[in-house]
Formats: C-alpha cells, sequence, structure tokens
C-alpha cells in the first residue's frame, strides 16, 4: 500500500524536470493535472514561464493530455489553449480518466508519466497504472477546501514514507 502512494519523482518544480532523462528512459507520454500542477486552483491566469515550458514539452515531441478532476468547462478552456486531449472529472484515482488518456495518445503505461500535485489523486492513480508518477509541490495554497483536508493527510502519508525509508 505505501507504495502506490510513493512517487518516482517528487520535485519542487515542473522546471526541475528533466525532460531528456525522461525521453531516455523511454517517456514518450505526459498526463498533466491541471490545478496547481501547471495553473493555480480557480485562476484563468497561466505563468508564461510554465506556458513556455509546456510548449518545450510539446516541441520534444512528448504526446501530452490532461486528466482533472474539475469540471468539463474549466479543464477545456485550459487543455484549447494547447490543442490537447482532457479528461475532467476524472474521479482521480480512478483508474478510467487514465486509460481514456492512454488510449488517446495511443501510449502504454510505461511509455508515460504523469505529473501532477498531490499523492492521493495523481501519484496513487498513476502508480495504480503503472506510470511513471511525478509529484510536484502545489502552484499556490490557494486550494479547493478537499484539496485542503487532503493535505493534512497528505503530510501524515509522506511522514510514514519517509519513516520506512521508501521516500526522501
Amino acid at each position: 500500500m505505501y507504495r502506490l502512494l510513493c512517487p518516482n519523482l517528487a520535485v519542487d518544480s515542473l522546471f526541475e524536470i528533466d525532460l531528456d532523462s525522461l525521453a531516455d528512459q523511454g517517456i514518450r507520454g505526459v498526463i498533466f493535472d491541471l490545478d496547481n500542477t501547471i495553473i493555480p486552483w480557480d485562476s484563468r491566469e497561466m505563468d508564461a514561464a510554465i506556458v513556455a515550458w509546456l510548449e518545450d514539452v510539446l516541441a520534444r515531441g512528448f504526446k501530452v493530455a490532461i486528466v482533472s478532476n474539475n469540471w468539463r468547462g474549466r479543464v477545456r478552456e485550459i487543455a484549447a489553449r494547447f490543442g490537447l486531449p482532457f479528461f475532467s472529472r476524472a474521479y482521480k484515482p480512478a483508474k478510467t480518466g487514465f486509460r481514456k488518456a492512454l488510449a488517446e495518445l495511443k501510449l502504454e503505461p510505461g511509455e508515460t508519466a504523469v505529473i501532477g500535485d498531490q499523492l492521493f489523486t495523481d501519484v496513487l492513480g498513476g502508480n495504480r497504472m503503472g506510470l511513471l508518477t511525478i509529484w510536484v509541490k502545489p502552484l499556490t495554497a490557494h486550494e479547493f477546501i478537499g484539496t485542503r483536508i487532503h493535505r493534512r493527510f497528505e503530510r501524515l502519508a509522506v511522514r510514514m514514507l519517509r519513516a520506512r525509508g521508501l521516500m526522501k
């Protein structure tokens, strides 16, 4: 159970992710979470540096999709900016949204990374699917009330993972 919560990589920022290393590991596609991963929660404004980073991901030939628990309209709006397929109301950590994204991208789990800011949705769901999981710190502390509650459990889980030597 603990291993399902343990990301393959934990970073403070998207900019710390070595895209060349991902490609060297055979990663051909990336599934992104939306809120507090590539855009602040409840915002329509994307940081210009993140926009440039996402454009670099696409320019390098990675196939990209967004899988989010958020409502369709918001996810569609952000995905449309980059011409990306998206899957909203995914109920992560359920596998359905990840499966749909993999089918759309025509990739296998071993060829795909998931990048997200929550252990109990993005990392758990990605690990259940056999994806490479990358846990990034949230862009902002401003979050949905349910997410704030999950963060308390997340901090406890991280302490337990570290105590077991599963996470740095």
